[in-house]
């Protein structure tokens, strides 16, 4: 028996390091998958004046609305100043712009970026006035007042000037606190929908059957190839974040189709895993043409009525770099495909003329999308 014995663990070790050796599937959690649709930010904006700016803001003659907007506040102060001259260099026009976060709560702060509206130069030192913040219905959700602080800079002399970074655009970290809340009951639903960032017929059916599997029971279905319908079992009725907590933990394998993205104007090429290559040939050759000018001086004979003229010399090369035919053969895989259209010495700006000729010509099976 212990030949047997010997040969059953030698064999049961040569499957373990063949289970080992394989490769792995890369998996993700849903939660890295999918966003739980209702759960988002919503986009403030809003109209304001930054003062305190050492004669870098607006002028007050090219930018009537600074002009108004600083009369309108100093009204509201008690200050008259209609009809007066304003020759101040201190204030500048900008917008407010920032995200309410998801169930953010009365009294908490949020980040808001300030951008200059008029001709002002630069925003360092500014303080931004009391700016209401409003959201898309028209209603204020809250109100940003502080110091700007500024990535770039700007200095200038009589005959000089440098400008490093954007000095006309602030952030104001915590600048504006929230006033208004927007009601979203989460614990109430009855129904949950994940919305897929990247959507996929494939990936939204593993997700609804991990979920299913998960829970024990059908209440996930895929309802399109970009949303992922739950119905919230029993034990979890108002406590729909204990499911959902569980529920993006899973893992799945995800899938997009074949797909291969070209960025024509800094020549990067993205070649998705999938990407499949039927049989074809292709060359690629370069033509340089080289034109060189060397002018002569003539000169004319001494004591002649001559004049000294620039004769032209010009030498045209040409030269053709080409490569032989090279066969793609079918089916290859996407580390074949690179290393055999490396081998033909090219660069990335031929590369992409020879990927758009090859899908021309129906040879490739992927998406070919051109950014």
């Amino acid at each position: 028996m212990k030949p047997m014995a010997t040969w059953v663990l030698a064999f049961t070790l040569a499957c373990a390091v063949i289970a080992g050796g394989a490769p792995a599937f890369a998996t993700s959690r849903i939660k890295d998958l999918a966003n739980i649709e209702g759960v988002r930010q919503n986009q403030l904006i809003g109209y304001g004046l930054v003062v305190g700016l050492q004669g870098t803001g607006d002028t007050i003659n090219n930018s009537p609305f600074t002009r108004q907007s600083l009369q309108a506040m100093l009204e509201r102060l008690g200050v008259n100043i209609r009809g007066q001259t304003l020759r101040t260099g201190n204030v500048a026009a900008v917008m407010v712009t920032g995200n309410l976060p998801a169930f953010a709560t009365q009294g908490t702060r949020l980040d808001v970026t300030v951008s200059a509206l008029g001709d002002a130069k630069s925003l360092q030192g500014g303080t931004l006035l009391v700016t209401p913040l409003l959201g898309a219905d028209g209603n204020v959700y809250a109100v940003a007042q502080g110091s700007l602080a500024i990535g770039g800079f700007q200095a200038e002399g009589e005959g000089a000037k440098i400008t490093r970074g954007v000095p006309t655009v602030g952030r104001i970290a915590n600048g504006a606190i929230i006033e208004r809340e927007i009601d979203f009951a989460l614990n109430r639903l009855t129904q949950v929908r994940l919305a897929l960032r990247n959507p996929d017929f494939t990936t939204a059916k593993r997700i609804a059957a991990a979920i299913n599997d998960f829970l024990g029971m059908p209440t996930a279905e895929p309802l399109d190839p970009a949303t992922v319908q739950i119905s919230v079992p029993k034990e979890y009725t108002r406590n729909v974040v204990g499911l959902l907590t569980e529920v993006e933990q899973l893992k799945i394998e995800p899938d997009q189709p074949a797909r291969i993205i070209i960025d024509e104007r800094s020549g990067i090429i993205v070649i998705g895993r999938d990407v499949r290559v039927s049989t074809v040939a292709v060359a690629q050759g370069n033509l340089t043409v080289t034109i060189s000018e060397a002018p002569q001086v003539s000169q004319p004979a001494p004591f002649s009525d001559g004049e000294t003229v620039v004769v032209p010399r010009s030498q045209v090369g040409v030269e053709e770099d080409g490569h032989k035919l090279a066969v793609v053969r079918q089916g290859v895989s996407l580390q074949e495909l690179v290393d055999g259209l490396n081998a033909l010495g090219i660069g990335p700006r031929d590369l992409i003329a020879i990927l758009q000729a090859i899908k021309a010509a129906g040879a490739i099976q992927a998406d070919l999308e051109v950014m």
